[in-house]
């Protein structure tokens, strides 16, 4: 037996969260053919492995790469975390399925610019991802802004019986097309005046499809049990499940709160089928909001339109230059971007300690001046907070990274090193891995990362070059 590619003498996580092995493992075109100690194979290609640890690569589930995978389809800022498959359209904006009339709305300006937005089907996005050939693999969910945008005259206020229907053909569509789910993001001015009835009609659509509903919530601050309750209420009502992105308490007067919004979460999941995601980093990015303006916390300033050379400095520094309120400061920066100091570390652990909790970086690869997970968020996870923390098993943090995240997102054949799996891999070496990427120089690739496999090409090494780009575009139900 020939085989492209053998794995000798590795450390095996497979991703199921059970024990590692030592095994050697085969690759031959884009799947992994065996799996055993002392495989006798001839080989293209041998890497020796001892000493690493070979697992799946790694799923970010909540990113926001809709158009970068496909304008810089080498993205080195995930393929050399080992991230070998990026879930985009969360937070109720997608490229998929958007067209844009005038202006690019707030917070779907997170996502480039007008002329960025020329996918008005879920195929032409699928289309267009597969002819760029990223290095990695790209699922979308239909973002619920993105629909309003499409219907709606103005989006600031509830939908139209006859609105939702038209959003509810759209997302139909879409989903038929192969997008993952629907996601919402409530908090932003533009859906925060959409009703829960609203909400409810649109996830109606996804159970046909065996969809997932994905939700930033109408508030992380101190309404969040009103605000899962929704979440998990519009799930019932669907019958679907449901997941929280990026969950966190955030503000001063929340920190601590964890304890309750997971032990909500345990109450429910006894009922339905919940899950979330999170990040490590106790600071969230995003566009800068007057809701969130206050003195508790930093506020660090990371793009501006009208005032560009203020990037970098905190508003309440902007606001002394100023001499004026941080929140008049505030609204002469809009539109802009900002990093919140606003979570508790403790709080952050006990989110990535839960059981159900998958890892995403929700980065923002349009900020001049980016949050450090978006390159370093899944190596921050296994050196930092497993290795050096011992916050939970190495076989617990990749599980965590890849084969729940497969299995939340229905991605098949995916988030296992598996025989007769796909050969998205990741070899890397669990003593140096670590991220390198910070706020003050976050444009840095992550250490202790040896090879990144996608779809049995190898594509990323040592030397921190693309070397394959064999990305695909994951449509739910597939067949591939």
């Amino acid at each position: 037996m020939k085989v492209d590619w053998l794995f000798k003498n590795v450390t095996v996580i497979d991703g199921s969260g059970g024990p590692q092995y030592r095994a050697d493992v085969a690759v031959t075109g884009d799947r992994i053919v065996d799996i055993a100690p002392g495989l006798d194979v001839e080989a293209r290609q041998v890497i020796e492995g001892t000493g690493k640890v070979l697992s799946p690569g790694f799923i970010d589930v909540h990113t926001h790469d809709d158009t970068n995978v496909i304008r810089i389809p080498e993205y080195l800022p995930k393929i050399s975390q080992g991230i070998t498959t990026v879930i985009v359209g969360n937070c109720g904006i997608s490229a998929a399925t958007a067209s844009i009339k005038d202006e690019v709305p707030d917070p779907m300006n997170l996502l480039g610019e007008r002329e960025h937005f020329i996918y008005p089907t879920v195929s032409d996005y699928a289309h267009a991802v597969e002819a760029a050939r990223p290095a990695l693999n790209v699922g979308t969910l239909i973002g619920h802004t993105t629909l309003r945008n499409n219907h709606m005259d103005s989006l600031f206020r509830e939908a139209t019986a006859q609105e939702i229907a038209a959003m509810r053909a759209q997302l139909r569509e879409g989903l038929e097309q192969g997008a993952l789910g629907l996601s919402t993001g409530l908090a932003y001015a533009s859906a925060y005046q959409s009703s829960t009835e609203e909400v409810m009609a649109l996830a109606e659509e996804l159970a046909a499809w065996k969809g997932v509903y994905t939700t930033h919530l109408r508030s992380e601050f101190e309404p969040i049990l009103e605000a899962l309750d929704e979440a998990f209420r519009i799930g019932r009502h669907a019958k679907v499940p449901v997941v929280v992105s990026h969950h966190k308490c955030a503000g001063a007067k929340n920190w601590g709160r964890t304890r309750e919004t997971l032990a909500f979460f345990d109450k429910m999941r006894q009922r339905q089928d919940i899950g979330c995601d999170c990040y490590p980093y106790s600071a969230s990015s995003s566009t800068l909001d007057l809701k969130q303006v206050t003195d508790e916390f930093d506020i660090i300033i990371t793009w501006s339109e009208p005032h560009p050379g203020q990037a970098g400095k905190s508003l309440q520094q902007i606001a002394d230059d100023w001499q004026m309120s941080m929140h008049d400061a505030a609204q002469q920066l809009m539109p802009a971007g900002a990093i919140y100091y606003n979570m508790d570390e403790q709080d952050v652990r006990r989110v990535m300690r839960y059981p159900v909790t998958m890892i995403g970086s929700d980065g923002l690869p349009n900020d001049p001046m980016p949050h450090p997970r978006l390159w370093g968020a899944f190596p921050r996870v296994l050196g930092h907070y497993c290795r050096d923390e011992q916050l939970f098993p190495l076989t617990t943090a990749v599980h965590k990274m890849t084969g729940l995240s497969a299995a939340r997102f229905q991605l098949s054949q995916r988030g296992l090193v598996k025989t007769g799996y796909y050969a998205d891999l990741v070899l890397f070496d669990p003593q140096t891995i670590r991220d390198v990427a910070s706020f003050d120089d976050p444009r840095r690739p992550a250490e202790g990362i040896e090879a990144v496999m996608v779809n049995g090409a190898m594509s990323y090494g040592k030397d921190q070059s693309i070397s394959g780009r064999a990305g695909r575009f994951l449509r739910r139900h597939s067949v591939e």
